[in-house]
């Protein structure tokens, strides 16, 4: 392969900074570094330090790296150093290995079966409902947060994680605060080291450690099958030797999905409330539906989901506006072309969920809130098909747990949504807290009034 023009030029970049090239900008603002950069086109470069990396943000790169040449790239730093948490779990795996685990992990979440996690869901939505009081206030994130905790903890693992669920949250937000410190040039270094933030991430781990091992050691005791992914990750076989996965292959897969799994949905819940907040006539519309849906004030159903259209369109423009994950990376394994440049092996592409989903070249009035433009039929598969959205990730590392989350997400809209209705009262604008996963910054303080 010829590469020398290529290599004549690179794509056009902001000014770097004095030392590690852009990596102070990129840390203290991501996203507006990211829009930065998009402004300049659809392929652009910087530097973080001594690595070089390529911001994309055209749908048809992205499809690029995501889909058809997935083969010439392993997941980014960020993931690479998430391994220290989450281990060989599905998020952070590669190759033939991540393969093995998917297809052992594919059964839990076929559509039956997440249909069937739909009661859960719908019960511990009811019970949070009962436990709020007229007129309060309340961080709506943490709220989202305990209760998604919750209901992965018993669809997943059919275990009742209520008594350690603030032990757990309060690890699993440390671990996340604490990602950042993480990526750091030599964190890998600093990590031996005896400093405060090291100490804390290990006291976070060790917390979540021992929860998952317990419930695995009571699992494996009872030897009972109980039809969550637990027993199936306990049971389940390699096709090829026979072999079983260790207690540590379960626990690294468990904790991914306790974070992963609750995490997410609790961010979009958290800012759909908001905007619905902000957007008196979309509130309205919503509580249209759920009181056309539920006129006697039943507690919904599994079957209902298919019924709730606009609440689903409520979901997927959250998604589209605030996405949970909002950003990912890939590592080329292998040189690579990309329009007219060269991207070297060791080289980073980035992609920005969140730049593109607001990108007013794809979007009609992308700074919007317009829940109506996804109830056309099949409207999410079409902009998913063109890579213009994108929450879930693409190609074949794709969430595995994108049908729970929407399924969830919509019943706990729905559940919640009926009985209450909520006033921002926090700060504005909400200020973002772009880490693994996309927070407000300062909780989502609301007030609490029954419908």
């Amino acid at each position: 392969m010829n590469s020398s023009m290529e290599n004549e030029s690179l794509p056009p970049t902001v000014k770097p900074g004095i030392l590690g090239g852009h990596f102070l900008q990129f840390r203290r603002d991501p996203i507006a570094f990211f829009g930065k950069l998009s402004a300049l086109g659809d392929i652009t470069t910087f530097l973080m330090g001594n690595q070089r990396a390529f911001f994309i943000n055209n749908p048809e790169l992205i499809r690029d790296v995501l889909v058809t040449n997935h083969p010439k790239f392993h997941k980014g730093r960020a993931l690479k150093r998430a391994k220290r948490l989450l281990g060989e779990g599905l998020l952070t795996s590669e190759g033939d290995f991540h393969l093995r685990q998917r297809r052992m992990m594919q059964p839990a979440f076929h559509r039956q079966r997440i249909f069937g996690y739909a009661n859960s869901m719908i019960q511990y939505g009811e019970k949070i409902s009962l436990e709020w009081r007229e007129g309060e206030t309340r961080d709506l994130a943490k709220e989202m947060m305990r209760l998604t905790l919750n209901i992965v903890g018993d669809t997943l693992f059919s275990a009742k994680v209520e008594e350690d669920a603030d032990a757990i949250g309060k690890a699993l937000t440390t671990v996340v605060e604490l990602f950042d410190y993480m990526l750091l040039p030599f964190s890998e270094i600093l990590e031996k080291l005896p400093l405060p933030q090291s100490k804390r991430f290990d006291k976070a781990r060790a917390t979540l450690d021992k929860i998952i091992y317990d419930i695995i050691e009571d699992r494996r005791k009872s030897g009972e099958d109980r039809g969550d992914l637990l027993s199936m990750l306990l049971l389940a076989q390699d096709e090829g030797d026979g072999s079983t996965m260790t207690d540590r292959q379960v626990r690294d897969e468990a904790l991914t999905l306790f974070l992963a799994g609750h995490e997410t949905t609790a961010n979009a819940l958290t800012f759909s409330w908001y905007l619905l907040s902000q957007n008196p006539e979309k509130e309205k519309r919503l509580h249209e539906e759920l009181d056309r849906v539920f006129p006697n004030g039943e507690i919904p159903q599994p079957e209902d989901y298919s019924k709730l259209k606009y609440a689903e369109a409520v979901i997927a423009e959250t998604m589209r506006l605030f996405p949970p994950a909002w950003a990912l990376g890939r590592l080329a394994i292998e040189d690579h072309h990309l329009e007219n440049y060269l991207i070297d092996k060791g080289d980073l592409v980035l992609m920005s969920m969140y730049i593109m989903h607001r990108d007013q070249r794809f979007w009609t009035d992308a700074e919007k809130f317009l829940p109506e433009r996804w109830l056309h039929e099949n409207a999410i598969k079409e902009a998913g098909q063109k890579f213009v959205y994108f929450p879930f990730g693409g190609g074949i590392r794709r969430c595995i747990g994108e049908q729970f989350a929407w399924m969830e997400g919509v019943l706990l809209l729905a559940s919640i949504g009926r009985k209450w209705k909520f006033d921002y009262v926090g700060k504005k604008p909400v200020k973002l807290q772009p880490m693994i996963t996309l927070r407000p910054k300062e909780g989502m303080p609301m007030r609490l009034s029954r419908r």
